[in-house]
């Protein structure tokens, strides 16, 4: 066959086999409309995230994990339908104030000035490193405040990535530190501010410090990794942290006495903060710094949580021996549980379906199941429970008693 050579006939050939392409292409986008492709309304989800896993056992620990109790039993069971197991009690150099787990499966447990460290522990319960609260504060560019100075770790929280840990001191004990603070007091005056710690969850070190208010204790990381907020007790007020230059960047004054426990929304727009010697609790505008008004649920209102979908807000009621659950947009009480005496911190599993609450002077740690709101187990632990967290690599429940052990529950299983 003679191909015509002419320009006119090879630039009609051009077009002709350029028209061609884009038709072709046309076709298979509409194929894969067809059979699901972005868009339609067959598409795929994106798929869950995965579980979480722990870190890689370390190769040397300071004391092994104790001899599981229990054994656990039954089927497999999302939190709300599983029970409580006990399956470990763990003791040594332990005073802890709090205990909190990484996404991870680390877990930090914070000894106060009874013992001046912070235990971190893998998810088995072994004892990886005792991390002393000492500080030559001049390493880290901090003046009047010569030789070791010593702190009383009190909260702490894992930034999201699990990569860090920030504990609070509830006070500073060294040169050019005023007498340690207390809780019976109705102001800063005379009471020397504290630091915050930054601590390295890889090599279990101390890598800077910030300065906070009087009196710190409760902490708290915001979702995108970029602040942490603490409130002061004696100050009566939370400090904003930039993560970026670890400086206090605002200062953001409270109504009331004694604020506490911080719950920060999933979009990280507001905190709500139990302000614990008034009563109340209160809503923070992380963007403007404004304060207003939100919830009065109880007798003095201590730890806070939000769900995982940002609807409910769940405060424990010291006081009055309860936990409410919390209209997170209106404040309005929607429920309300009878637990323990003097319900402390609390803990909920990572799909909201449980709450886990530890009851202070009851000795007990009660577990409510938060879709009919109904306290499903109440189960013993040892003296004066005060701190409480999910791991959730091992689906277990850690309380800490002040008398000195962390018992561990497992709740993965259905009885």
């Amino acid at each position: 066959m003679k191909i015509n050579n002419d320009p006119v006939f090879v630039r009609r050939r051009r077009v002709a086999l350029a028209a061609l392409v884009i038709v072709l292409l046309v076709l298979v986008l509409c194929i894969g409309k067809l059979i699901g492709g972005d868009g339609s309304a067959s598409a795929a989800k994106a798929p869950a995230s995965a579980p979480p896993t722990a870190s890689p056992a370390p190769a040397k620990v300071e004391k092994p994990a104790p001899k599981e109790s229990a054994a656990v039993t039954g089927k497999p069971a999302a939190p709300a339908d599983s029970t409580m197991v006990r399956v470990q009690r763990l003791t040594g150099e332990l005073t802890p104030k709090s205990v909190v787990a990484s996404p991870s499966g680390q877990v930090f447990a914070q000894n106060m000035m009874y013992t001046h460290t912070v235990s971190a522990f893998t998810a088995d319960g072994a004892l990886h490193k005792t991390i002393s609260d000492a500080v030559d504060l001049s390493d880290f560019g901090v003046k009047g405040h010569p030789g070791t100075s010593k702190g009383a770790p009190v909260e702490m929280a894992f930034s999201p990535d699990g990569k860090t840990a920030w504990v609070s001191n509830y006070s500073m004990y060294g040169q050019g530190f005023e007498p340690e603070g207390k809780d019976a007091c109705v102001g800063p005056e005379g009471i020397s501010d504290s630091y915050l710690y930054k601590i390295d969850t890889a090599s279990l070190k101390i890598t800077d410090v910030v300065q906070v208010g009087a009196v710190p204790k409760y902490v708290a990381a915001t979702h995108d990794g970029s602040k942490v907020l603490v409130t002061n007790w004696c100050s009566m007020d939370m400090d904003v942290v930039d993560t970026k230059t670890n400086k206090v960047t605002e200062t953001i004054q409270l109504p009331g006495k004694h604020p506490r426990g911080i719950a920060i929304s999933p979009d990280d727009k507001v905190a709500y903060v139990a302000i614990m010697g008034s009563d109340e609790t209160v809503k923070v505008d992380l963007g403007s710094g404004e304060v207003v008004d939100f919830a009065d649920t109880g007798d003095g209102p201590r730890h806070l949580l939000v769900s995982p979908d940002g609807s409910r807000l769940y405060v424990s009621n010291n006081g009055s021996g309860t936990v409410s659950e919390v209209d997170a947009a209106t404040g309005k009480t929607l429920r309300e549980a009878k637990v323990g005496s003097q319900p402390r911190s609390m803990a909920i599993s990572p799909d909201g379906g449980a709450l886990y609450v530890g009851n202070y002077a009851s000795s007990t740690v009660s577990k409510i199941a938060t879709k009919d709101f109904e306290v499903v187990q109440t189960e013993q632990t040892d003296g004066l429970p005060i701190g409480i967290t999910y791991e959730p690599t091992k689906k277990r429940v850690w309380v800490a008693s002040y008398g000195g052990s962390i018992v561990v529950f497992d709740d993965s299983h259905a009885a």
